[in-house]
């Protein structure tokens, strides 16, 4: 082009319409300036990372053209492995509002050598690159599967570790301005044993929730994963979904590196039906946003999807379906993802976009719902674990069922327990009473994850934990007629046996003849009493529970 343009003025030259050229020049130029990115460059994270941690190529393009980056360029590439019996195709993303940063992850899932390829692109032109790394065993978790073998369970990758899924709900965590009120959110809830956080990535909500929670210079409702004109109209923000806002996505790159390192499973939650402000369903703007988490977020080891809160109040069945299978062939690394619709009948069970279901259960005894739910995704022929996500909140005027006004940290703790002995997982909701930008401002729980040392329903969740990984709980299934009736029991038959008692007391238990040890197990307090081992026949009558209040039992056998 250029050569064409130097011959082309030197004839305009001779011939005497130099002004006339000038303009076309200029016309011509600029429009090659458009069209060619100058000067892309580009640079490898590291050389060497652990399995499971990611290489990320950065591509920086000096003087950046593109009218609208997030849709007039793109970088693309993939990996392989040395021996290219693997490769994993991948996208990247535009980390920068100008368009002079683009940014490409790779995951390795083994320890091993491999080779990438990138290559940027402009409208017809582009700019490519490769290289090489090597990722070393650092024995990461890897993303949580569905255990191949036991299928209502989970397991890590890359360690075969059972996963007990233990989570709480802290949707707008992202509202918080400070990285350091982010980071310590979740390194508090690390330490009480939670290792899984529903987060909205869009979605924002009136404050009509009866909660003492407020808009602040600290921390908002009103997220803008997108620009907005009015970011602090809830209902009308006036987004321009063409573009993002690139640093609230970074603020959400910080966070889920940090929970990665704790080995905390971050739900990344689409949307929410409350805000209302919604790009188009199964339009280009809707499927740019996903379609730019899946390439930002993907390379994350400790993310699972879901597609929307509250979804069949804002998209339907087909949009479910149709949706969850983009993302499943987007997402190289194939995370597990799951929709959570308001009624239950809404879950695309059979799919195999669909890694494990996501109630929002509030009206019956939680034991009987999941057990019929496990019988009813039984009856698919496709099994896959069962989690209520949303049963009740904290002390919180949100909900549909006694005792009324709200549900206090014993009767959801005491209902995590009944979820867990039918076989299922769950994610609760802690109290948001302790404020957020109203005193006395330690607080938000559910709704930003914050908290403080006078929230204590997690303790409690936290022995569950505990009980539960005590033994292979992924081995055992509900059998509650080998128990009192009232009474929950898990069991291996003739190996394990674990039984929670509601209300304590004494339990008649059937099971193989043997001799087995046995303990009690203090539900509200995580106390441990050892009984003598005990010799049975075929069945057993236990002593008293050793106090009042809800007791477990566990019962293993030593011998035939």
């Amino acid at each position: 082009m250029l050569i064409w343009w130097a011959w082309t003025s030197l004839r305009a030259l001779r011939s005497g319409v130099l002004f006339l050229w000038v303009l076309v020049s200029i016309v011509v130029l600029d429009g090659c300036a458009k069209i060619v990115p100058l000067n892309v460059s580009f640079a490898q994270s590291a050389s060497t990372v652990q399995a499971y941690d990611f290489v990320e190529v950065t591509a920086s393009v000096s003087r950046p053209r593109a009218k609208n980056p997030f849709t007039d360029a793109t970088l693309s590439g993939w990996f392989e492995s040395a021996d290219g019996s693997k490769r994993w195709p991948v996208e990247g993303f535009c980390d920068s509002g100008d368009g002079s940063v683009f940014r490409i992850r790779f995951m390795p899932p083994a320890a091993g050598d491999y080779r990438y390829f990138v290559e940027y692109r402009q409208n017809h032109t582009s700019k490519i690159s490769s290289g090489k790394f090597y990722a070393s065993d650092g024995h990461r978790r890897g993303p949580i599967r569905i255990d191949p073998q036991y299928r209502w369970h989970f397991i890590w990758e890359g360690t075969g570790e059972h996963y007990f899924f233990n989570g709480t709900t802290a949707f707008w965590l992202m509202g918080w301005k400070d990285d350091n009120v982010i980071q310590s959110a979740i390194e508090r809830l690390h330490k009480l044993k939670v290792n899984r956080i529903r987060v909205t990535i869009a979605g924002r909500s009136n404050l009509f929730y009866g909660e003492p929670v407020m808009n602040g210079p600290n921390w908002t409702l009103f997220i803008t994963p997108w620009p907005a004109e009015h970011a602090e109209d809830v209902f009308h923000p006036g987004f321009n979904y063409q573009r993002f806002d690139v640093s609230y996505w970074q603020k959400l790159d910080r966070a889920l590196r940090y929970a990665r390192d704790r080995d905390m499973i971050i739900s990344l939650v689409l949307d929410m039906n409350d805000g209302r402000a919604h790009p188009e369903a199964g339009s280009a703007d809707e499927y740019r946003f996903i379609h730019y988490a899946v390439d930002r977020f993907g390379a994350y080891s400790n993310i699972t999807w879901d597609l929307g809160d509250d979804l069949d109040g804002y998209r339907g069945r087909w949009w479910t379906h149709h949706t969850g299978t983009l993302i499943e062939n987007w997402d190289p690394y194939h995370h597990l993802a799951t929709s959570h619709p308001l009624r239950n009948i809404h879950q695309d069970r059979t799919s195999d976009w669909f890694g494990f279901t996501s109630f929002q259960e509030w009206w019956t005894n939680q034991h009987s719902f999941m057990l019929s739910e496990r019988k009813e995704q039984e009856e698919t022929g496709r099994i896959i674990p069962q989690t209520n996500e949303e049963y009740g909140y904290e002390d919180s005027l949100v909900t549909w069922e006694p005792p009324w006004p709200g549900e206090s940290a014993d009767i959801l703790r005491r209902t995590a327990w009944g979820i867990a002995m039918a076989g299922g997982y769950q994610t609760t909701g802690e109290t948001a009473k302790r404020g957020t930008n109203v005193w006395p401002d330690t607080g938000g729980g559910w709704m930003n994850g914050r908290g403080d040392d006078s929230m204590t329903m997690l303790k409690g969740y936290e022995h569950m934990v505990d009980f539960f990984t005590s033994f292979d709980w992924w081995r055992m299934d509900p059998h509650d007629e080998f128990v009192t009736e009232g009474d929950y029991c898990l069991a291996e038959s003739g190996k394990t046996y674990a039984i929670y008692l509601p209300k304590g007391g004494s339990v008649h238990v059937k099971l193989q003849p043997g001799s087995y040890t046995a303990s009690w197990f203090n539900a509200m307090t995580g106390e441990w009493i050892n009984l003598r081992n005990i010799e049975v026949g075929t069945s057993w009558t236990s002593p008293l529970s050793p106090g009042a209040g809800d007791w477990a039992l566990l019962l293993q056998r030593v011998s035939a």
